[in-house]
């Protein structure tokens, strides 16, 4: 038997100058950090190995000079493939200075040409970056003017677009786990993830080259359970003891927590509540749109503020928070542990987290913003000087069924205070978020309007609903002046028909009854009869159907409602602020077409969204049902009059 254990500085010494270097990490979590320190230290003693490409997923550092950031010195790199370039500010810097070549790729798009790598493929078919920067005809993924290959095409399958990503051949994979037998064999027990580990090693040992592996401890020959190798030592060629144990921190600001690596399930019935802010604001109205039994992502920043809204309104344990990194269910982590869960269902292969969302498995995501245009174009990949990447933006918000865009109106300096349930602007924000045109283009709102993909815009102060026509106005919180804080700050005029007031909950420091919305319980508080008129109101005004037993519960209420009227009725619906998810227009339809059939005499619909109106006749017609939907009350109730009128 063949020991592979060496020290770190003789396994950098195998890898050449101009080699194809990969390396696992998902922002401060599962570096291999003597991997990067024993390469950075021996390129400063000897300017060697030089000319290196760098190919990673996520952002693999502290921002600061830890991680991949160590591998900045001029000469050292030559080319980076990453997706995100924010935690390595100085390679950064050295593209934007056209130094070195680089392309800014979705992480998931990474992810994924492991695999294409380790099985002989040329590269990888997907849709994900269309008409986003990433797309040839918006820049092709490149982040400077010296870099000129082209590694993404567009092609054309059956009259569909597509986007072929070439694959780019890996000399050494660089990567972490806990445990090594001195065959290579090794397993994850004390690690937070298991990213793309398998895969890189595949990629590289595939193609001839050397996987290197950094482990915190070596164990003998046969005490690691088979089904506990996550990568078998037949891919291993190098196995590093991490040595001081600094140098495999479970992430840069814990050491190690067993709740985070599944060991241990801890309780977190008793999480501290958010203080009541910009942030919290954002995260109450944003847990609105919460489907319960449903797969959820959220980013960092704003977004991650909804897993403590939930966990404060006891919903947590309805809901399925997944992460890109692999983790599924329990309670996401934040800050330096942003990625793992405690108390987690299952981690997953990042790679394979990326199947799930590229087919269509997430039912919500929530993510920043740093930008916004009238079209409804995201931008937070490169702005206001900075090359921060895409991460796994673009691979999430273009397959999610609903898409929830969260963060502050403005940014830098911006205050707030919530006055007897209303919000003030104390001090505005120095930089406006919601400009004429997005600088680079992270997500596509035309192109998610072509789809009919629901998309909100939630800010501390109002909130906007991506439209055809572009972003609309629709809702404002209390004490907000539509012309003096929202108009006077944007660079363009949104689509303002009728907004809504946002929920008046949402500025009251106590619980906000979430899980009576989630779960419809006050559905029937939406439903009054007038029998001297023998006419049903339905007010769905601001109401959400975010999945298939929203619609269920409200024929219920329905049908009860009818039940007691003890004879047909005629219907008058309010569908004012009232959003569907795009694959739930026929169940609605069908549902209608029952009342009609069984309780309705007439009907009559309103909406002062054009949007809306559309979307709702065609899943009409497609029933054989009158699809005419008016534009205000008054339009409404009158047919209703006259065809009762005709009745009598």
């Amino acid at each position: 038997m063949k020991n592979k254990v060496i020290t770190a500085s003789q396994a950098v010494a195998l890898i050449n100058d101009g080699d194809v270097v990969c390396t696992t990490g998902f922002v401060q979590s599962c570096i291999p950090e003597m991997l990067h320190a024993a390469l950075e230290h021996r390129y400063v003693e000897s300017q060697h190995p030089k000319g290196l490409t760098l190919i990673m997923c996520a952002g693999a550092g502290d921002s600061k000079g830890l991680g991949t950031g160590r591998l900045h010195h001029e000469g050292l790199l030559s080319r980076v493939i990453a997706a995100n370039f924010g935690r390595m500010p100085k390679v950064a810097e050295a593209a934007q200075k056209n130094k070195i070549q680089g392309y800014n790729l979705p992480q998931g798009v990474i992810s994924k040409l492991y695999r294409s790598c380790a099985s002989g493929q040329p590269g990888l078919f997907t849709k994900v970056g269309l008409h986003t920067y990433v797309d040839p005809r918006l820049g092709g993924g490149k982040v400077n003017e010296v870099t000129t290959e082209d590694i993404v095409k567009r092609v054309e399958v059956d009259g569909e677009e597509w986007l072929f990503y070439k694959a780019t051949p890996i000399n050494v994979a660089l990567i972490r786990a806990t445990s090594a037998d001195p065959s290579g064999n090794l397993s994850m027990e004390k690690e937070a993830l298991t990213l793309d580990c398998l895969a890189q090693a595949m990629a590289a040992h595939n193609n001839g080259g050397i996987v290197i592996a950094q482990v915190e401890r070596v164990v003998a020959h046969g005490s690691l359970k088979p089904k506990d190798v996550r990568v078998p030592g037949i891919l291993v060629d190098c196995v590093v003891v991490a040595d001081p144990p600094e140098m495999h921190r479970m992430n840069y600001g814990v050491h190690y927590n067993p709740a985070l690596s599944g060991a241990i399930r801890v309780p977190v019935e008793h999480m501290p509540r958010m203080e009541l802010d910009e942030r919290k604001i954002i995260a109450r109205r944003a847990a609105f749109e919460l489907p319960l039994n449903g797969a959820i992502n959220l980013g960092v920043g704003a977004p991650d503020g909804v897993a403590a809204v939930a966990a404060e309104e006891q919903v947590t344990q309805y809901l399925t928070m997944t992460t890109e990194a692999g983790a599924i269910g329990g309670v996401l982590a934040g800050g330096s542990s942003f990625g793992s869960s405690a108390n987690a269902d299952s981690v997953i292969d990042q790679n394979q987290m990326f199947d799930f969302y590229h087919g269509g498995g997430l039912d919500l995501t929530c993510l920043g913003v740093a930008e916004v245009d009238e079209q409804g174009n995201v931008n937070t990949s490169k702005f206001g000087g900075r090359l921060n990447g895409c991460g796994g933006f673009i691979d999430i918000s273009q397959n999610s069924r609903a898409v929830v865009f969260a963060g502050t109106f403005t940014a830098g300096g911006l205050k707030v205070a919530i006055e007897d349930g209303k919000l003030r602007i104390v001090n505005e924000g120095r930089a406006r978020k919601f400009v004429k045109a997005v600088e680079q283009i992270t997500f596509s709102g035309s192109y998610a309007a072509s789809k009919s993909q629901p998309v909100i815009y939630v800010t501390e102060r109002c909130v906007f609903q991506l439209t055809p026509g572009g972003l609309e106005l629709i809702e404002v919180a209390p004490g907000i002046d539509i012309e003096r804080d929202i108009l006077a700050h944007m660079d363009f005029k949104p689509i303002i028909n009728k907004p809504m007031p946002m929920d008046a909950r949402i500025f009251r420091d106590e619980p906000m009854e979430l899980m009576e919305e989630l779960t419809n319980l006050k559905l029937c508080e939406r439903c009054t009869y007038d029998p001297e008129r023998n006419i049903l109101f339905l007010n769905l005004e601001g109401w959400s159907v975010r999945k298939k037993s929203d619609v269920v519960d409200l024929q219920k209420v329905l049908v009860d409602a009818c039940v007691k009227a003890g004879r047909r009725v005629n219907a008058v619906v309010n569908h004012d602020g009232f959003r569907m998810a795009e694959d739930l227009y026929d169940d609605y339809a069908e549902m209608i077409q029952y009342m009609m059939k069984h309780y309705y005499t007439t009907t009559a619909r309103y909406s002062t969204s054009s949007f809306m109106r559309l979307k709702m006749q065609e899943a009409l017609k497609r029933r054989g049902l009158q699809p005419h939907i008016f534009e205000s009350a008054d339009e409404a109730h009158a047919i209703v009059e006259a065809s009762r009128s005709a009745a009598e």
